[in-house]
C-alpha cells in the first residue's frame, strides 16, 4: 500500500486471519489504551521497525539491558497500514509501531493510536529536546500522539561537473532566483537526439510541492490544521513554476522514464554517473555517497526561498502505541530510550567507529533530538577531508532549526493524497495547475470537515 492511500476507519474493517501474528505475544500492561486494570506483562512486540545497521542494534541492546524481564518480538519490515488497522479492529494490536509522522493525524483522529500524554509525564521524556517541527508532526489536538526519531531535512545537491558545464560556480546557485534557476535548469540539461542524457534540476514534484509552495511565501494548511489552501495563488504558482522547470527539460514522462534508471544509493548514483545537474533531496542522500562515492563532486547547498532564507521540509518517523496496546508501559519506556539523548549518542558513536574501521566517511545520525545532534555533531563527526562532505555537513546543521512540517489534520493521509494527486495530474496528464488545485481544495476540505466531526 502507498504511503499516499488514506486511512480506513478502524470500524469498518475486515479483520484478516492473517493479521493475527502482528499483536502482541505475551502479558499486558496498565497504564490506558485497552491496558487498564491488567498485571504487567513481560512481551513488547514491535510493527514497522528492523534491525538494518548499528544505529538501531545499539538503541535496541540498550532498551534490552535497562528492561531485562522484557521480550522484545521485533516484527522486521516496513510499515503495512491494511495489517496495522485490521490488527487494531481485531483487538491484537502491537504494542508500539514504527511509522511515518506525516500519517499521525488520521490515525489519532480515528481512535486507532492513543494519546501518550500519561506516559510522557510519568517517564519524564524531555519533550523539550526535540526539533520544533519535529514536536509539531507528533501532537494532534493539543495531545501527544507519538515520540519523533530521525530528522530528515532537505537540501539542494549540486553536480559540479553539470555546474562547470554550464558556466557557473557550484557554491554561488541561488534557488532564491526562480528566473535564474530556470535558465540554469536548462544550461545544466543534456540530451542527444531525443535520448535525455542530463535531467539539468529535478525539483521532486509532487512530493516537495509544500516545499516550492513554501519558497513563495504559501502553507498548504492553516495551522490548526483545519482549513485547506491548496488553491491560494502563491501554491498554484508555485506550481505552475516547479511544473515548467520540468516542461523546460523534455516534460514529465520521459524525464521520468529516465529517473527510473538511476541507482539512487549505489557507487554507480545519478551524479557519479553525471545523469542529473540538480536535485532536491533529503539528507540521506547525501550520507548514502559519503559511504558509496566518496570522491564524487558535488556541492550541498541550503533550498532557499524567495527572499533569500534558507526554507527545509522535514519529516521522518515515528513510534506510537495503538489502541488496545497489551503493554502501554513497557511501550512508553520503549519510546523513550529509543529516542534519549544517550541512547541515540551511544549509537552515533558505534557508527562513528565503524566508518573509522571501514575507512568510510561519516556525515553523522541526525536525530529529532537537538541535545543529542549537538554532541554527536560537537564530539562525535569529525571533518573527514573530504570537503564536499564536510561542507554538506555544516550546511545540514545549518538548515535544521527552520525546518516546518505540513500540519496535523484529522484527514492527515486524505490531505497529502489530495496535493499529490493534483502535482500528479499537472505532470502526467497536462492539468492546468490551478485547475489541479482548484480540484484537490475541493477533496481536501471535505476530508477534513468530515473527519473533523
Amino acid at each position: 500500500m502507498s504511503r499516499s492511500t488514506g486511512a480506513v476507519v478502524v470500524a469498518g474493517i475486515l479483520v484478516l486471519s492473517s493479521c493475527g501474528g502482528v499483536g502482541g505475544g505475551g502479558g499486558v500492561g496498565g497504564g490506558g489504551g485497552g491496558g487498564e486494570g491488567r498485571t504487567a506483562g513481560q512481551a513488547l512486540t514491535t510493527m514497522g521497525f528492523g534491525l538494518p545497521d548499528e544505529i538501531a542494534s545499539v538503541r535496541v541492546d540498550l532498551f534490552k539491558k535497562a528492561n531485562p524481564q522484557v521480550t522484545v518480538n521485533i516484527n522486521e519490515g516496513a510499515f503495512d497500514e491494511q495489517a496495522f488497522l485490521s490488527a487494531v479492529a481485531a483487538g491484537n494490536p502491537p504494542d508500539v509501531v514504527y511509522l511515518s509522522r506525516d500519517r499521525i493525524g488520521s490515525y489519532a483522529a480515528r481512535g486507532a493510536i492513543q494519546p501518550i500524554d500519561a506516559c510522557v509525564s510519568r517517564e519524564s521524556i524531555p519533550t523539550g529536546d526535540y526539533y520544533p517541527a519535529a514536536q509539531a508532526q507528533v501532537k494532534y489536538g493539543g495531545s501527544w500522539y507519538g515520540i519523533p526519531e530521525f530528522y530528515n531535512s532537505v537540501v539542494l545537491i549540486v553536480n559540479d561537473k553539470a555546474a562547470e558545464d554550464a558556466g557557473v560556480d557550484p557554491a554561488s546557485i541561488d534557488t532564491s532566483d526562480w528566473d535564474a534557476l530556470g535558465r540554469l535548469a536548462e544550461k545544466m540539461s543534456k540530451a542527444d537526439g531525443g535520448r535525455i542524457e542530463r535531467f539539468g534540476f529535478n525539483p521532486k514534484l509532487p512530493e516537495f510541492l509544500p516545499l516550492w509552495a513554501k519558497a513563495n511565501g504559501a502553507d498548504l494548511l492553516s495551522a490548526d490544521g483545519r482549513t485547506a489552501a491548496l488553491g491560494d495563488p502563491k501554491v498554484v504558482e508555485a506550481l505552475r513554476y516547479a511544473h515548467g522547470l520540468v516542461e523546460r527539460q523534455g516534460g514529465w514522462k520521459r524525464l521520468k522514464a529516465y529517473v527510473d534508471t538511476w541507482d539512487f544509493f549505489g557507487g554507480e548514483n545519478p551524479f557519479v554517473k553525471d545523469q542529473v545537474g540538480m536535485m532536491l533531496s533529503e539528507q540521506f542522500l547525501v550520507s548514502s555517497m559519503a559511504g558509496s562515492s566518496p570522491d564524487v563532486g558535488i556541492t550541498v547547498l541550503p533550498f532557499r526561498d524567495r527572499r533569500g532564507e534558507p526554507v527545509n521540509y522535514v519529516g521522518g518517523n515515528a513510534w506510537v502505541v495503538p489502541k488496545g496496546a497489551r503493554n502501554p508501559e513497557a511501550a512508553c519506556r520503549w519510546m523513550k530510550t529509543m529516542t534519549a539523548a544517550d541512547t541515540w549518542i551511544a549509537a552515533a558513536r558505534a557508527r562513528q567507529d565503524k566508518r573509522a574501521q571501514e575507512g568510510k566517511v561519516n556525515i553523522g545520525t541526525y536525530t529529532g533530538n537537538v541535545k543529542a545532534d549537538e554532541t554527536i555533531f560537537g564530539e562525535i563527526v569529525r571533518p573527514s577531508g573530504r570537503k564536499p562532505f564536510d561542507d554538506a555537513v555544516k550546511v545540514i546543521r545549518e538548515v535544521q532549526p527552520v525546518g516546518f512540517a505540513v500540519p496535523q489534520s484529522a484527514a492527515a493521509a486524505e490531505f497529502k493524497k489530495a496535493w499529490e494527486d493534483a502535482g500528479t495530474r499537472v505532470l502526467l496528464e497536462g492539468q492546468a495547475p490551478a485547475e489541479a488545485l482548484e480540484q484537490a481544495q475541493a477533496e481536501a476540505q471535505k476530508a477534513i470537515d468530515e473527519a473533523g466531526s
